[in-house]
């Protein structure tokens, strides 16, 4: 028996060769069987429709579930700049997150403790820094998304345990597995970069400095990284140069902390625009609003390199804890 499927049918059937998403697809073969006519002639047809629904289904049942489990992955960045701390098992990573940031990371001494990222907030003066702490990197464990994060982050902190007699062969593994990753742990970024190569700014920290030979496994790492990093030792056991860190991670992320005042009014103080360092008076304006910079007329400077209130022009170049007061 012939289907005799009227012309409303092939007009919706017609939007089956530009619909791109399952859910589109889904939609127009449900439309499709809601205008099919209901008689034995279109039972095959009946039966296919919802054969390929049924397919599309599943297909977008497996890209949900998908997306749902690369987002446990993921870490929205929040604060003023995202730093990645990375090292191999039982380092001290989760808890020098924990002190820096109060973050309720589990912290023991087996390895693995650390499963998924897990970010906390790091306070430095008035403003908050994101840190990440993550699963530790073995030469046989570095996922995808691991990789990921640290070519995404501003800054990476590189870990290192001084109660180890490996500790320079571990953090030369990291570094190598990184590396095959295509991300460079470096401070020297080169004139020619390498397409598809991130140049990765880090800070090499070593803790348990309160553990025995730790200060002669110190000197072994400051020796090899003299050249390349600055080598910070903490001990989070007791608190040792703990904080002097939040200073030197703001510093090493290469942004400056910019202020406003209306005219005739004090500053604020509490919330400073972040831009990255070498950011001029025009940035800090189209960072407050796109037409802010094109109607503005002049611009009043308290700060380094300026008498108070001076005028500067828009490509004056901004300085950490400059005040700002635009006049448009």
């Amino acid at each position: 028996m012939p289907a005799n499927l009227p012309p409303q049918y092939k007009e919706v059937e017609a939007k089956l060769k530009t619909a791109k998403t399952p859910e589109e697809k889904i939609a127009i073969l449900q439309e499709m069987l809601a205008i099919m006519p209901k008689h034995k002639g279109t039972d095959h047809l009946k039966a296919d429709l919802r054969t390929r629904i049924s397919k599309l289904e599943k297909i977008r049942s497996s890209k949900r579930t998908k997306s749902r489990a690369e987002s446990r992955f993921m870490v929205e960045r929040e604060g003023a700049a995202q730093v990645v701390v990375v090292g191999p098992p039982n380092c001290g990573k989760s808890s020098l997150v924990s002190v820096l940031t109060n973050a309720p990371v589990e912290v023991a001494d087996y390895p693995f403790t650390t499963g998924l990222p897990t970010p906390g907030m790091m306070n430095f003066e008035d403003v908050g820094i994101q840190i990440v702490d993550m699963p530790p990197i073995t030469r046989d464990f570095l996922q995808w998304w691991q990789s990921a994060l640290v070519r995404s982050a501003d800054l990476t902190i590189l870990v290192c345990d001084l109660a180890s007699d490996s500790v320079l062969e571990d953090a030369e593994m990291v570094m190598e597995r990184l590396d095959n990753s295509r991300i460079s742990l470096t401070n020297r970024v080169p004139e020619e970069r390498e397409i598809g190569r991130a140049y990765k700014p880090t800070i090499v920290v070593a803790t348990k400095l309160d553990e025995g030979n730790s200060r002669s496994r110190l000197s072994v790492l400051e020796e090899k990284f003299k050249d390349q990093f600055a080598v910070l030792a903490v001990s989070t056991k007791t608190g040792e140069a703990v904080e002097s860190l939040p200073g030197e991670i703001f510093s090493r992320l290469a942004i400056v902390r910019v202020y406003t005042k209306p005219p005739g009014k004090p500053a604020s103080m509490t919330d400073p625009i972040i831009l990255p360092r070498g950011s001029t008076v025009r940035d800090a304006a189209k960072s407050i609003h796109k037409d802010f910079a094109r109607n503005m007329k002049y611009t009043r400077k308290w700060g380094e390199g300026a008498f108070d209130g001076q005028r500067v022009e828009k490509d004056h170049v901004l300085q950490d804890g400059d005040i700002l007061e635009f006049h448009i």
